[in-house]
């Protein structure tokens, strides 16, 4: 069949028209197939309105275990049900203290590249001790105690509060709360709103530094003219019937220390009436009502502060510091560290419906974690045959000393010990012309003989072989070459330079390094895991949940497995 021209340029308009709406149809499929993508993805990445940081000072894993049977199913329960428990996370350096600990979590790194090396150290630039917080070129807010006179300036790293806040262009807020300075700066870190902490004494109010602000914000001021502190002065006794407490020791032993002013450290406590011998409002640090008050506050920060109200992912960093004062002072298998626990139950519990309420549910995370563990009292553990001990340092020093005049004819060679470091006088060594490294094996070799002392190493070897395994791993990961010693040693397992009742940490051992480590809330899978886990590990996984650069020196990972 012929077709006319015309006919032919109609049929070939025709097939443009089909061509064009085919291609039109097709176009705006895959617009709505790649929108729909987009919106998967951003339901799927969208980021939490709050990250809650907690961390417990001196919580060993086992309590999680020990005291379940007591717990409700609101707090530490809420979390292993609802989220993901990591059962065998492990400090991965020594030694473990509080600043450390607190730092580890939140930078994603160890004391070797950090540089919060204790507590205290000795500074070999200016001869003299350090706080890890401490900076007298702040002055204090909300008290005229030099309190106040801390900052986060001896971090040499950032955070991933740091870096939240980087990455939000300081549009996402970030405030530390303790009753420890250390345990809400160094987590808050170097870009914080503010960090806010205890000062017990006479005054009983939450402070903080210059370096944050000027002035307290009205709702800390109300906070602090509020009758909230004060009303936790009272008696303190089991939360149930004691004879119920059967994962815990008798109440009277020999093994706690005890209060000022009560002849045994047994319940109840009065507080109002002992607390002029115990510090006056410092007596609450010592009591699970130290963490009731750090809940009420953080609390008010939330609504203070808007947490969690806008587009831009806040973080709410808590450290809850009561359980180390009640372990150091009556130990770890004492009646009231069970209290403080099943105590501490009930106000994350009040945290979590605070935060259900004020948030949202499923618009926070949440992550639980300890700065350190803490060994069995000693002398307990000697009485049922477990081998222990105590270090006399005074010993210890007396012979060294005697040991390095004889053979280099001086009692200058060593500038101090600390934090089970010795810092040799360099200066001195060099003017004597002996090798630096030869009097440091000496020293090794020495010491390694002594009562008590199970391993010791030089600061050179740390510096210069590279450790992959075994204690010898922790101790260079906590060794930072221009802040440590040149000699470290290592104390026989639940041995302890302490007094002979209460408990301590700070060893590389399991007592002291296994710690929980509970994720809960948005983006968080339910399930647990055996699998080893590290507390620099932490960072890193908030860091992949929020999208954001990892802490500049961070060497932990994500841990995939926990994330939705």
């Amino acid at each position: 069949m012929k077709f006319k021209p015309n006919q032919i340029k109609m049929k070939a308009i025709i097939s443009s028209i089909i061509l064009t709406l085919l291609f039109v149809s097709t176009f705006q499929a895959q617009q709505q197939n790649s929108k729909n993508k987009t919106n998967k993805g951003t339901t799927i990445n969208a980021q939490p309105k709050l990250i809650v940081g907690i961390v417990v000072d001196q919580m060993r894993y086992d309590y999680l275990t020990r005291f379940n049977d007591k717990y409700g199913y609101g707090g530490f329960k809420r979390m292993i049900n609802e989220g993901f428990n990591c059962q065998n996370n492990h400090f991965n350096y020594v030694p473990t203290y509080t600043g450390p600990g607190h730092t580890s979590v939140y930078t994603g790194t160890t004391p070797k590249y950090h540089g919060i090396i204790g507590n205290n150290w000795y500074d070999k630039e200016i001869k003299q001790s350090v706080y890890c917080a401490g900076d007298d070129t702040v002055q204090s807010v909300g008290t005229t105690d030099a309190a106040g006179q801390m900052s986060p300036r001896r971090m040499k790293t950032t955070t991933f509060t740091d870096e939240n806040r980087l990455f939000t262009q300081m549009r996402g807020k970030t405030i530390g709360i303790a009753l420890k300075d250390r345990g809400a700066i160094l987590p808050a870190g170097h870009t914080a709103n503010a960090a806010y902490w205890f000062h017990g004494a006479d005054e009983g109010q939450w402070i903080t530094s210059t370096y944050y602000m000027t002035e307290l914000p009205q709702w800390v001021t109300k906070f602090n003219a509020s009758n909230q502190v004060q009303s936790y002065l009272k008696e303190w006794n089991t939360l149930y019937d004691i004879k119920t407490y059967t994962e815990s020791g008798p109440d009277e032993n020999t093994f706690e220390g005890g209060f000022n002013g009560k002849e045994t450290a047994t319940f109840p406590y009065d507080l109002m009436a002992i607390k002029t011998k115990n510090g006056n409002f410092d007596i609450l640090k010592a009591t699970p009502f130290g963490n009731s008050i750090t809940t009420d506050f953080a609390l008010a920060a939330i609504d203070g502060e808007a947490l969690g109200k806008d587009e831009f992912t806040d973080v709410l960093a808590i450290s809850y510091s009561s359980p180390d004062y009640v372990g150091h002072n009556f130990g770890v298998n004492s009646k009231e560290v069970q209290d403080t626990y099943l105590r501490l139950d009930k106000d994350l519990e009040r945290l979590f419906k605070g935060l259900d309420a004020k948030v949202g549910k499923g618009n926070y995370t949440v992550f639980l974690t300890a700065d350190h563990a803490a060994v069995e009292v000693p002398a307990y553990l000697t009485s049922v045959n477990i081998p222990s001990g105590y270090f006399d340092g005074r010993v210890f020093k007396e012979k060294l000393y005697a040991f390095l005049k004889e053979k280099y004819k001086s009692e200058e060679l060593v500038e101090t010990i600390s934090n089970n470091q010795i810092f040799l006088n360099r200066a001195k060594i060099s003017e004597m012309g002996i090798e630096l490294e030869n009097v440091q094996k000496a020293i090794v070799n020495e010491i390694i003989a002594y009562t008590h002392i199970d391993k010791a190493y030089s600061g050179i070897s740390m510096s210069q072989t590279s450790f992959t395994t075994g204690i010898e791993e922790l101790i260079q990961n906590g060794y930072n070459q221009k802040r440590s010693g040149d000699v470290i040693y290592v104390l026989d397992p639940a041995v302890i330079s302490y007094s002979q009742t209460g408990s301590t940490h700070g060893s590389s051992f399991n007592y002291d390094t296994h710690v929980p480590l509970l994720f809960f809330g948005h983006g968080i899978k339910q399930g647990s895991t055996y699998q080893k886990t590290h507390i620099t590990d932490i960072a890193p996984t908030i860091s992949a949940i929020l999208g954001i650069s990892f802490p500049n020196a961070a060497t932990g990972q994500p841990l995939e497995f926990v994330l939705d």
